[in-house]
Formats: structure tokens, C-alpha cells, sequence
């Protein structure tokens, strides 16, 4: 319910969290936005940075449509809004969306210096999504930081299905490279 999620969030906020992330696509959009936006209403921009992740869940046909909508929310930014593998798709989104857009499951699989290049030169997305476990360890994330970096793109870490002590090490690990941007580790 509504009030449920906004208690959970009244606890994240006492405990410290400053950036929430909610996933969408599994239900009804409209139902999705009304939660967005009674949650937005009780907590400002200034209260808690809201970051979505729709898990590829909307089409390229109604994706710019949904982007759109969802930027009067004050959101910060949606993660991998189509599925992956849309390259053209996706970066006409984020050329055109007014709402930030973080690749994540795109950068699965892509392993050399040189596809990966290829990748966000051709996207040109304003965040990419780190998860260590699923690019190549430390050292895949270091190349995806490095050309990102190179490209201004931002980027965070984020955890899969770490045990704790996997979670210890990317943790840790992510602090070593100084990002200001909330990390989602699950910590």
C-alpha cells in the first residue's frame, strides 16, 4: 500500500538514505505514477533523490511517452527503460528523454575495450550501472569506469546476489574510487 511504502521510507530517511530506488514495469503504469507521485508529494527533491528501474520493462514505441511522464515526478533517473540489445532504440531515448537514462543489463556481456567503446559511443547514456559480479570483476569495472569517465558519463555500483562477503569487497572496492553519487549495495 501507499502508506506502507511511505513508512519504509520514512525509516530509510531516519536511518540515514538520501536516494531510494523503486522498481516499475511490473504493474500498471498509471497505477505505477500515482504511487510516484503521492510518494514526491509527502517527500521533495530536496528530501530524497528518487531513481527508478524499469528492467527493460516498456517498449521502444511507448518508452518516450513513459520517460516523459515520469520526469514531472522530480526523478532522478530510469535504468534500462527498454530491454537490452536496442542499441538504436536506445540511444534515440537518450538523446530525446528528458529523463536521465542508466544502462544496466546492457553492459552484460559486452567484455572487450573495444565493443564496450562501441557501446556508450553509440548510446551516449548519462549513467551506466556497475555490478562487478556480471562485468568481468574489478578489473571489467575499471575499464567501463575508465571510458566513461573519458566520455563524461556517471556511473555507481550496485550488488547482484552477492554473499556478504562479496558485498564487503565491492563495497569497499567502490569507495576506493571517490564517486559522490549514492552507491546501490544493498548495505
Amino acid at each position: 500500500t501507499k502508506e506502507f511504502m511511505k513508512s519504509q521510507i520514512k525509516e530509510k530517511l531516519e536511518a540515514g538514505f538520501t536516494c531510494i530506488k523503486m522498481k516499475i514495469g511490473a504493474i500498471d503504469f498509471d497505477t505505477e505514477i500515482e504511487l510516484l507521485s503521492s510518494i514526491r508529494k509527502e517527500f521533495s527533491v530536496q528530501d530524497i533523490e528518487l531513481r527508478v528501474d524499469a528492467n527493460g520493462a516498456f517498449t521502444s514505441e511507448n518508452a518516450l511517452e513513459k520517460l516523459s511522464r515520469l520526469s514531472k515526478l522530480g526523478i532522478h533517473s530510469i535504468e534500462q527503460p527498454i530491454k537490452q540489445g536496442q542499441w538504436q532504440e536506445m540511444a534515440k531515448l537518450c538523446e530525446y528523454s528528458p529523463l536521465a537514462i542508466a544502462l544496466d543489463e546492457e553492459l552484460i556481456g559486452v567484455v572487450t575495450s573495444e565493443e564496450k567503446n562501441k557501446l556508450l559511443h553509440a548510446i551516449k547514456p548519462q549513467y551506466i550501472i556497475l555490478k562487478p559480479s556480471f562485468i568481468g570483476g574489478f578489473q571489467g569495472t575499471d575499464s567501463w569506469i575508465s571510458l566513461a569517465h573519458d566520455l563524461g558519463i556517471q556511473w555507481w555500483m550496485t550488488s547482484a546476489l552477492e554473499s556478504n562477503v562479496g558485498l564487503n569487497a565491492i563495497s569497499q572496492y567502490s569507495f576506493t574510487k571517490n564517486s559522490k553519487l549514492p552507491q546501490g549495495l544493498g548495505t
